[in-house]
């Protein structure tokens, strides 16, 4: 009987083991530029604006075996807005829209990571931009996962969502088609 009881106790040591080995923590690599965060809205409904944060860091929690315990958590410096043109972005950055100097970053906490198969999910959480904090769904899909050339191991993910801007108290009138902005948002996290 002792010796069921410890083969019992090492097998459920070894099977906690197991899970929590899979159950990673990552960090954006944004040293090695391989995560990017950017936006696209229409200008005035003829064209496409786009442009993106050369400034963020964020990590995940991710395990392969129960991804609906994944965790996400992302930081933006708004300053750091580059649409590639010098007045357009002071603009941006300004009164009119984000109010860097006011509200000096964006953050996203997520809330929940719902898997819908073939390595799509949704994940949903709180998007604090311009001072006001709301729910939003990112479309997310997992593009892999493995061993670096530098002994390290990687995991990447792409998502997109969108939003009206004056949900997020940003209500200058650029027209009826250029409410609504498009973030696209490749992340490329390093196992820490």
């Amino acid at each position: 009987m002792k010796k069921f009881a410890s083969l019992l106790f090492a097998a459920l040591v070894a099977s906690t083991i197991g899970t929590s080995v899979q159950a990673a923590d990552y960090q954006f690599d944004t040293k090695g530029a391989h995560a990017f965060i950017q936006f696209r809205i229409k200008h005035l409904g003829y064209s496409w604006l786009y442009g993106r944060f050369d400034k963020f860091d964020g990590s995940f929690t991710y395990d392969e075996a129960k991804p609906e315990a994944s965790t996400v958590q992302v930081t933006v410096d708004t300053a750091s807005l580059n649409s590639n043109h010098a007045e357009r972005d002071k603009h941006l950055r300004g009164d009119d829209f984000l109010n860097v100097a006011k509200y000096p970053t964006a953050t996203f906490k997520s809330t929940s990571f719902e898997p819908k198969g073939d390595g799509k999910a949704l994940l949903k959480g709180d998007l604090t931009l311009h001072g006001v904090t709301k729910p939003i769904t990112i479309d997310v899909e997992e593009i892999g996962g493995g061993k670096d050339p530098w002994g390290g191991y990687r995991q990447g993910f792409t998502g997109k969502t969108e939003f009206k801007l004056k949900d997020f108290g940003i209500d200058y009138d650029l027209g009826p088609a250029s409410q609504t902005v498009e973030m696209i948002l490749d992340v490329e996290g390093i196992r820490q």
